[in-house]
């Protein structure tokens, strides 16, 4: 079956390595928080000035004046650090996050992201996404692998207007974990209980198959 999101945010957590400089992205992403192994040092940036960040706050110990780029209530770790959103956006710029996860309305087999704009309807921009697509060294995509109509996500082209060009080098959906390996889909593992099969037919995409896939393991 497939798997929720915190499960997608469990696995995302499994690709961080020690000394790793992290951006989270709006939604799923900023659940990986939550998941980072015991036994490794990683420091989570957040685009609006903060290194440093924890882990979700636990109920009626939030504080308003302390949030992430989401606008969600967040802690800080023994030697957080604050500055402004030039300061943090010149650390993007410059290269200095090892690995960003965001979330994503569309991904091409060619790993280009979709995931600020829907047509006909407003938002205020695309927001720090373009600087992090454009900067970042690594990027892990966490997402459904359908839309609510049940149309696959993962496509030969995207549809929506483009955050980035062949950047995203690994997603993490509901059904699979899946590379982009030579301009193709590559199926790495899949969620427990769900079949290559289910995989292929929700890929609109070209999805390479090699030898026995096995199960995530959280």
């Amino acid at each position: 079956m497939a798997i929720d999101k915190y499960q997608i945010a469990q696995r995302i957590a499994k690709e961080l390595k020690d000394g790793y400089y992290v951006n989270l992205g709006i939604g799923i992403p900023t659940l990986v928080a939550n998941y980072i192994p015991g036994g490794i040092n990683v420091t989570l940036q957040s685009e609006n000035g903060l290194l440093g960040m924890g882990p979700f706050p636990e109920e009626g110990r939030e504080d308003p004046d302390l949030i992430n780029a989401g606008k969600q209530t967040i802690t800080t770790l023994p030697g957080s650090a604050f500055f402004d959103s030039a300061l943090s956006f010149g650390m993007i710029r410059a290269g200095k996050v090892d690995l960003t996860v965001l979330g994503a309305m569309e991904v091409s087999e060619r790993g280009d992201i979709a995931n600020w704009k829907i047509p006909g309807k407003m938002v205020k921009g695309m927001g720090g996404a373009m600087d992090l697509v454009a900067s970042a060294k690594n990027i892990i995509v966490a997402m459904m692998h359908t839309n609510p109509k049940g149309e696959s996500k993962l496509l030969p082209e995207c549809s929506l207007p483009l955050t980035g060009i062949k950047c995203v080098k690994k997603i993490v959906s509901d059904l699979a974990v899946i590379e982009i390996f030579n301009n193709r889909f590559k199926l790495l593992e899949r969620a427990p209980g769900v079949s290559v099969e289910e995989i292929k037919s929700k890929t609109a995409g070209t999805l390479m198959v090699e030898g026995d896939i096995p199960e995530m393991q959280f």
